[in-house]
């Protein structure tokens, strides 16, 4: 029986998502979860093949007048939320690759040590160099340290748990009547401050060691769809990255076993 309902929104990203979903499929045990992707009228063939796959629940999603990016995905969350019947609920991207058959327990584990705990997961999930490590702790510091003269904390300078791998509990986001979407902020934003405001706590886990379990392909649908983001990163660039970490998760015979899709 499954205790927890997986919801990956889709945008356009096919190898990504077959990587992302075959992946997923070999290092889960199926009838411990039920995966929902949610597609955000990509029409392509990403679309085509979700359609083909008999073990997940697929719901097509079409867009509206006032999507952005970055509300769709939080709308696509909200909109299989509803259909969500199991104790918890966990959110990933199509970019965040499974790596090791215990990902799942650990998960688990972490947020049923303590019934207070609403949510698990991470602020970042990349496995940065020392130096790239080192800049952002000071980066987080001199946040800190301005946010101690303020008479209130600025929500925006707050790190909280991002929707490329998040588990909560369902029954506190159905108690307090909570959605990814809320406020029109990013992905589960709002919502894990109401967390907080109302007593819970959340867990964050450090990128070493999420990373034991998973690997995030950092903006990779920004990479491949960059009439998403007016940022100025080079695309060439990114795509380099993507093909890195295909190569470190032997992507190549992954995306050649559509056994995984049966």
């Amino acid at each position: 029986m499954a205790i927890v309902t997986i919801l990956i929104p889709n945008y356009k990203t096919p190898l990504l998502t077959k990587l992302c979903l075959r992946l997923l499929r070999k290092n889960s045990n199926i009838d411990q979860v039920r995966v929902v992707v949610i597609d955000n009228d990509s029409r392509d063939e990403s679309t085509t093949y979700l359609r083909s796959l008999s073990w997940i629940d697929l719901i097509e999603r079409p867009s509206t007048d006032d999507d952005t990016p970055s509300l769709s995905h939080s709308r696509a969350l909200d909109l299989a939320l509803e259909q969500v019947t199991t104790p918890y609920v966990l959110v990933m991207h199509t970019d965040t690759m499974v790596t090791d058959p215990k990902w799942l327990d650990f998960l688990i584990h972490q947020i049923e040590s303590n019934e207070n705990i609403a949510g698990v997961g991470s602020w970042k999930l990349e496995n940065k160099t020392l130096i790239q490590r080192a800049g952002k702790w000071i980066e987080s510091l001199v946040a800190r340290i301005k946010n101690l003269f303020k008479q209130e904390k600025s929500q925006k300078e707050e790190p909280y748990l991002r929707s490329h791998c998040a588990l909560y509990r369902m029954d506190v986001i159905r108690k307090l009547n909570l959605s990814f979407s809320q406020d029109k902020q990013t992905a589960g934003k709002a919502m894990h401050y109401r967390f907080i405001e109302n007593g819970y706590r959340m867990v964050f886990l450090s990128p070493k060691e999420l990373g034991q379990y998973m690997e995030h392909i950092n903006h990779s649908t920004m990479v491949l769809n960059p009439s998403l983001s007016s940022r100025t990163k080079s695309v060439a660039k990114g795509q380099k990255r993507i093909q890195k970490a295909f190569e470190r998760l032997n992507a190549e015979k992954i995306l050649n076993d559509d056994s995984l899709d049966h």
